[in-house]
């Protein structure tokens, strides 16, 4: 059995959220294959940012793991989308990500690197949270219904890599102050979003 109850996240969606998403299944599909396209180039961005000329191992081997596993996420979804007749657009944008990457402290170095970890951190958490809803809404779609599933434990395993390597890269009581700021700050983008059929849309 999967659950949320163990995410970090301060504002909990409703379960309505899910109901109104799914009445646009093809809008929702599309505006999921792009987050994955996103967090997949993200995970390879990130990769470089390391700032110590010799990152760790397993630096480089959580964000290959995480780039691949969104590779392969987004092969999944655009096939989906294709198959019931959709098409991934040629432009997306996600107003959630763009307004947390606003919070990030640009050229503070070790500060801009955790907080880039900790967006990437929440955004999964975020969609895990979603994923989970989604899974419980659906009644009728077998098919969407196991990729929800399925994508619950990945998203959930890259939301603590994330949030440990931040560990690594700054001690663990600045990360957990500087982490906590970022929680309240997630609950109240999330919740001014504006509604649609979108992974990051308001539940309002």
């Amino acid at each position: 059995m999967i659950s949320n109850t163990d995410l970090p996240l301060r504002y909990a969606t409703p379960a309505s959220w899910a109901q109104q998403v799914l009445e646009r299944k093809l809008d929702l599909l599309n505006d999921h294959a792009h987050l994955e396209k996103k967090a997949a180039t993200n995970a390879l961005e990130l990769l470089n940012r390391w700032p110590e000329p010799n990152p760790p191992e397993n630096w480089v081997t959580a964000m290959t793991a995480v780039a691949r596993d969104e590779v392969e996420h987004l092969a999944v979804v655009t096939r989906i989308l294709a198959r019931r007749g959709g098409r991934l657009t040629r432009t997306h944008h996600n107003p959630y990500a763009a307004e947390l990457h606003k919070t990030v402290r640009r050229g503070k170095g070790t500060e801009e690197l955790i907080d880039r970890l900790m967006i990437s951190s929440l955004i999964e958490a975020r969609s895990c949270e979603r994923f989970k809803l989604l899974a419980d809404a659906i009644k009728d779609d077998k098919e969407l219904s196991k990729l929800y599933k399925g994508l619950w434990a990945s998203e959930h395993g890259h939301y603590l890599t994330f949030i440990q390597l931040a560990e690594q890269v700054l001690p663990e009581k600045v990360v957990s102050k500087r982490w906590d700021e970022m929680l309240d700050l997630e609950a109240k983008i999330i919740r001014a979003q504006p509604c649609g059929p979108r992974m990051h849309s308001s539940g309002l």
